[in-house]
């Protein structure tokens, strides 16, 4: 039944909201101007919501393709996360979600501790998050850099190998920095963690 109401929610969206149709190399597509949608589970619970100035969906392909998108990620009714980008491809029955350009991923607006990226993937039956090209987080604290990361089910963030770290002072400058293999971020903890291959060298850092 949720399917349904689902389906029929999108149905009138399109309706109401695009502006307009054309053909573009044999595809039908339609310009649908503010889109503000909201996705929801099998149970019925808000997945996320994703907002667009502007977009075009592909008829056939049942592809939405967004400008400037920003996307609210809940759980338990609760917001855990905003990602903003400059264009994002949402589609396998809005499963999965594609971000690209200046990708910023963090709790709230106010929030200090930003992930960074070109692209960012998410597969939503998998629930995990993927990060390519240019990755890093910052807070007022340190800076870890890697071209790829992960986010798992748990909120620790993995960059892989090689990972850049540095650990800045109070006027926002870099005092120390160190290359390493594998490092961790602890999203709810705050902390970071470094993992070498042959496991002779660890250690984790609080702040």
């Amino acid at each position: 039944m949720n399917n349904i109401y689902k389906f029929i929610y999108i149905i009138l969206f399109l309706i109401y909201g695009c502006k307009s149709s054309n053909l573009d190399g044999g595809r039908i597509t339609q310009r649908i101007n503010s889109l503000n949608m909201n996705i929801y589970s099998n149970k019925g619970e808000l997945i996320y919501s994703i907002n667009s100035p502007k977009s075009y969906y592909d008829k056939v392909n049942h592809v939405f393709n967004l400008d400037k998108t920003t996307i609210l990620l809940y759980k338990n009714k609760i917001q855990q996360y905003i990602i903003n980008s400059e264009s994002s491809k949402l589609s396998n029955n809005n499963k999965l979600l594609e971000l690209n350009g200046n990708v910023e991923f963090r709790k709230t607006l106010e929030d200090k501790d930003v992930l960074y990226s070109d692209n960012f993937i998410w597969n939503i039956d998998e629930k995990t998050y993927l990060l390519t090209g240019n990755v890093k987080f910052e807070n007022k604290s340190i800076m870890l850099s890697s071209d790829k990361a992960s986010i798992d089910k748990n909120n620790v963030v993995e960059f892989f190998n090689p990972v850049k770290y540095i650990i800045k002072n109070n006027d926002n400058k870099n005092i120390y920095e160190v290359n390493s293999e594998n490092a961790y971020y602890d999203i709810n903890t705050k902390s970071v963690s470094f993992n070498s291959r042959d496991k002779r060298v660890r250690s984790k850092i609080f702040f």
